[in-house]
């Protein structure tokens, strides 16, 4: 008689971290160099799966992210802007706080010449919210320096 491999089922593969999960806790928001910076252009990216939960009910909020911004030396390397953006899925946070970290973090990360974030969340309760920041607004004040 030979030997066989026991496969996992389902149930003891779900004990493990998927692989999703894994990848995006390990996930550090990247940037590259500029592939065309002599060239003026403009990058508009859309994130329409934005998930994280309210941090009053617990209950996940909708939203579409847009991003627009045009790079001066560095542009954002989409997996990890994928990754990173996922990352707010199971985090309690204000649809305010969420838009104004990505565009704190994003600023840091790339200091564009211009951005713009747009988080449109869907309505939920009767409420629809649109948060809206860009470069020509000033600083953002940081939550946690104030």
């Amino acid at each position: 008689m030979g030997s066989r491999k026991k496969q996992k089922t389902a149930t003891e593969s779900d004990s493990a971290q998927k692989y999703g999960t894994r990848k995006i806790g390990e996930n550090v928001l990247e940037r590259w160099p500029n592939p065309a910076r002599e060239t003026p252009y403009e990058a508009r990216i859309s994130f329409p799966e934005f998930t994280c939960l309210c941090p009053r009910s617990g209950y996940p909020d909708f939203a579409t992210i847009h991003i627009r911004y045009r790079p001066d030396q560095f542009i954002v390397e989409l997996k990890s802007l994928k990754l990173y953006l996922n990352q707010f899925r199971d985090l309690p946070i204000s649809h305010e706080e969420s838009a104004a970290r990505i565009y704190r973090e994003l600023t840091d990360l790339l200091a564009p010449s211009f951005l713009e974030i747009i988080a449109d969340f869907n309505v939920r309760g009767n409420v629809k919210t649109v948060i809206t920041l860009h470069s020509g607004m000033g600083k953002t004040p940081d939550r946690d320096n104030q």
